[in-house]
């Protein structure tokens, strides 16, 4: 008999099934918060190739779910299937997480462990992801089925729980958590995988409470393998019979006709899910695109708290578990108040809009933030700034340019970096200073951004050439180095990073510190001279150059800021936030009670993993996007916000030629978008309300 919780239907398994989940989708999307990150600043790579192998990873955790159906359904059953897939699973966030380790092999090293732990979470977190849900569902009774309905709330309640929490806690471990000298990554992958080993032995610890069914075969393969026999059927035969009016009729020599009848119904909605990948293509960007464009804002609320870039995801949770109640009591009772017939299919067209408005919003913010990025120089240029520490004006003279006509004053702030032409061959620069007039030999290389030094030796000024780094930090915090006016070489100490200046006019390699003020500093060499070095605000995107000075017997620093501080606020990410989460309410949401009340009950699992390709697919387009087309952001954004718009127009046609069944009696049909009445209206409507699930589910399996 099974154990019920005190004074209620609900078997005692459902609280182990329960923080099964949470910790599950805590560990999941704790990782995914801050693997685009990892990606760009661990493994150090471009932003392109980031956002397609975290879009590639995101899309095969949506095509193993099949592979997870097939073996549960067919051999081990739930139990044993969520099981051995969950031990996939904890060993893939193993290897994450010691692929993050620096002092572990070398970069290839990392590389290679990192994909191979990722792979494994893909089938681990796929695999299991058609089985959980379901295998909660399998505890109740068929008379308690208003009890299995509150389960299902409660399930996707703890999903959006550990969505949320760990969106929040895992960027924090990463940066606020320092270890190997940087971001602790490896910190910020080992608590999911740690959350995940506590999944498995939470699940494992209810054994005997379960009520395991066995494996009863899979209405997959046998839809698959009857469409196959109709096909087959119908090229052999087809020049002896052309009475069929359905080429699925072929099968009824082997299958029956109910059967046909139901693969007639999943495969009409199967023909809508076509578009839907779009929508996906737009929703998953959170997670890439959105976050590296919060890396370029300014993520400061007053002067005590910050955000992390990759924490903004977290507001799409906290959005969902808001929006719902707020949709289900309040909009959509008004709407049918207003005697409006929004159908489902309408409801998710009106969500793609959203979602395009929301990439629209975001698109405007793209063109105020790229306002503070130094472009790279285009083929055959590079950019070039002055630095000059010669006690007085000087004049400088490029063949082939009129740039610099105006002298450059002494410790000059350079603001902005000039173009120039960039052969690769030595160049000669006159250096005029004190009405004599010297040359310097520099060579200069298309695309390269430079630094060029100058300082005197009593009338005589020299110059020195320093590689630029022009690109923004991609966690967002300031870069920051040190050119060293002394002749002895030191450390210097800034909020615990250590910089090595050089001696004699050289400059320290560029460092990451966090954003904030920093009225004193350390230095090893001359700790009295630099009790009063005050460097002030370092802020988010800034790269800042000191010139460290002696003056008056301490060290003076002269800020210097080579690429200008983000100065979009990271607040201005909230309505592109808000517009995706009411497309997300609309259209997925709407989608999955859509697709349950439209396919035969042993057909279900088959349209969910219909439904779950579209979320495949989806991922795969921002893949080929952002390898191959090469566009700036702001246009990317717009290109997928049209994409969308145009999707919308297509999927709003096919749903004007829809029409809604009821499953148990497949051979009717009812009312369509376009407002064509077959048989039953009013039949269908109550049908349709009747069997909609019950609001308040997050796409976030």
């Amino acid at each position: 008999m099974t154990k019920k919780l005190c004074g209620t239907n609900y078997p005692v398994s459902i609280c182990f099934i329960v923080v099964n989940e949470f910790c599950e989708r805590f560990s999941y999307y704790g990782m995914k918060a801050v693997l685009t990150l990892y990606f760009l600043t661990y493994l150090h790579w471009d932003k392109d190739l980031s956002t397609a192998v975290y879009h590639a990873f995101s899309s095969l955790c949506y095509f193993t779910p099949i592979l997870g159906a097939l073996i549960a359904d067919s051999c081990l059953g739930k139990f044993k299937t969520i099981i051995y897939l969950s031990i996939v699973y904890v060993i893939g966030h193993v290897v994450k997480s010691v692929g993050a380790i620096p002092t572990v092999g070398n970069s290839d090293m990392h590389i290679a462990l990192s994909m191979v732990g990722l792979i494994l979470i893909a089938f681990g977190t796929g695999g299991i992801k058609p089985c959980v849900a379901a295998f909660g569902g399998d505890q109740f009774d068929e008379e308690h089925g208003s009890e299995r309905q509150k389960f299902f709330s409660i399930f996707y309640m703890s999903i959006n729980g550990g969505s949320l929490l760990s969106t929040v806690i895992t960027p924090v471990l990463r940066s606020d958590v320092q270890c190997f000298g940087g971001d602790c990554y490896a910190l910020a992958f080992g608590v999911p995988a740690a959350l995940m080993i506590v999944a498995l032995v939470v699940f494992i610890s209810g054994g005997i409470l379960y009520k395991k069914t066995p494996p009863q075969g899979n209405i997959l393969l046998e839809v698959c393998n009857c469409i196959g026999f109709a096909i087959k059927n119908r090229w052999k035969r087809s020049k002896y019979d052309s009475q069929r009016k359905h080429w699925l009729d072929w099968a009824e020599e082997k299958y029956s006709k109910r059967l046909i009848q139901e693969i007639k119904m999943v495969l009409r909605v199967l023909v809508l899910y076509i578009p839907l990948p779009m929508f996906w293509a737009l929703f998953d960007q959170q997670g890439s695109r959105w976050t590296l464009q919060a890396t370029r804002m300014n993520m400061a609320f007053g002067d005590s708290f910050t955000v992390k870039p990759d924490q903004m995801q977290m507001l799409n949770a906290l959005l969902i578990l808001l929006f719902v109640p707020i949709f289900d009591l309040i909009i959509y009772p008004l709407v049918g108040f207003c005697r409006i017939n929004v159908t489902p299919l309408r409801k998710m067209a009106t969500g793609m809009i959203f979602a395009a408005l929301a990439f629209g919003a975001a698109t405007l913010v793209e063109l105020n933030v790229v306002k503070t990025v130094v472009d790279p120089a285009p083929a055959g240029k590079c950019l070039l700034q002055v630095f000059n520490l010669a006690e007085g004006n000087v004049s400088l003279k490029f063949p082939g340019s009129d740039l610099f006509q105006e002298p450059i004053r002494y410790l000059q702030d350079p603001h902005k970096y000039e173009t120039l032409p960039a052969s690769g061959e030595e160049l000669q620069i006159q250096v005029t200073f004190n009405g004599n007039t010297s040359e310097c030999y520099h060579k200069l290389l298309q695309h390269e951004a430079y630094s060029l030094v100058l300082y005197s030796d009593a009338s005589t000024v020299h110059c020195k050439l320093v590689d630029d780094d022009i690109t923004k930090n991609g966690d967002g915090n300031p870069l920051l180095r040190f050119l060293n006016t002394q002749p002895e070489a030191f450390n210097l100490t800034v909020g615990g990073v250590t910089f090595q200046l050089p001696s004699a006019h050289s400059m320290s390699v560029n460092k990451t510190v966090d954003r904030g003020e920093y009225p004193e500093v350390s230095c090893s060499l001359y700790p009295e001279k630099c009790s009063s070095l005050d460097l002030g605000l370092l802020d988010f995107g800034a790269s800042y150059t000191v010139i460290l000075m002696e003056e008056a017997g301490t060290f003076v620093g002269y800020k210097m800021e080579d690429v200008n501080a983000n100065n979009v606020h990271i607040a201005w990410q909230i309505p592109q936030y808000v517009l995706i989460t009411i497309g997300e309410v609309m259209f997925s949401i709407t989608g999955l009670e859509f697709s349950y009340s439209q396919a035969p009950a042993n057909m279900k699992s088959v349209l969910q993993a219909g439904w779950l390709l579209t979320v495949a697919f989806g991922n795969v387009i921002v893949l080929i996007v952002a390898e191959g087309a090469g566009l700036e952001q702001w246009k990317e954004f717009l290109l997928f916000a049209g994409l969308l718009l145009a999707v919308f127009i297509i999927f709003s046609i096919m749903a004007c030629f829809y029409t809604y069944v009821d499953p148990d009696q497949p051979d009717k049909t009812y009312l369509g978008d376009s407002g064509r009445e077959e048989d039953d209206d009013d039949h269908l409507k109550k049908k349709v309300k009747d069997v909609h699930l019950k609001r308040g589910k997050s796409t976030k399996l």
